[in-house]
């Protein structure tokens, strides 16, 4: 006979409050009930409940302030991993706001893994631009971009703080995006970046790397991005593949 698969309290525990934050219709920086109120309303101990709500705060669901309590979250912003929109026009989507600073610009030579990227020679110029990207005042990501510079030269005049890298490169050069390929892993934020994203060293953080291609398949872009993984989240969608 099979046996009946139960949740651990700590999952239920868990379901129970976004649950009740669906049937309350709490929103954003609405504060949820103490942590004695919900126990003595579902019967949870104060550990499976704590534990709970520690895992909720990990996934961004959840906020807490020390002495004040725990709040409902600002929803994850949502990447399609299948469509080439710029970081800007998703974050313009969402109706939040996003600031990019510039953290280093400069001409490189292309090492052996650009090289192999971009389909470039070794010893190529290439172009270097790391951005720090904020939401809402809130440092979110952190992405480095490598172009051809000999390809499009004077980039390093152009205000990346304030402009769109894929509408300079189609508007201002003539190159059509078209297609690219993006993956995507886990590692753990290292001294540095803890500091620009404001999160403790070690913290788990999103590890993209891609390159973005035009009409004639030509690498356009070799990117690598660090991403806050409570802040962020990423989706795909799934199609029936014809037989």
């Amino acid at each position: 006979m099979l046996q009946e698969f139960k949740n651990r309290p700590r999952e239920e525990a868990r379901e129970k409050i976004e649950d009740y934050i669906a049937m309350h219709g709490l929103k954003a920086h609405d504060k949820l009930p103490s942590e004695r109120d919900l126990c003595e309303l579902w019967g949870y101990n104060r550990m499976t409940l704590r534990s709970a709500i520690q895992t909720l705060i990990m996934e961004g669901i959840l906020y807490s302030k020390t002495g004040s309590g725990t709040f409902v979250a600002l929803s994850k912003i949502s990447r399609n991993l299948q469509d080439l929109k710029s970081f800007s026009e998703t974050i313009e989507e969402t109706g939040r706001t996003l600031e990019t600073i510039v953290l280093s610009t400069r001409i490189i030579e292309c090492n052996k893994q650009i090289s192999t990227k971009l389909n470039l020679k070794i010893g190529h110029k290439i172009f270097e631009l790391i951005r720090l990207r904020k939401i809402d005042s809130e440092p979110v990501m952190i992405e480095t971009t490598y172009v051809d510079y000999e390809k499009y030269r004077d980039f390093n005049t152009h205000d990346f703080s304030n402009e769109s890298l894929y509408k300079i490169i189609e508007d201002s050069y003539g190159t059509t995006i078209k297609d690219g390929q993006e993956k995507i892993g886990i590692t753990y934020a290292t001294e540095e970046e803890s500091q620009l994203l404001g999160i403790t060293v070690g913290s788990p953080v999103f590890f993209l790397t891609g390159v973005v291609n035009d009409v004639n398949h030509t690498p356009i872009e070799y990117f690598k991005s660090i991403a806050r993984s409570d802040k962020m989240r990423f989706s795909s969608t799934l199609v029936t593949l014809s037989e």
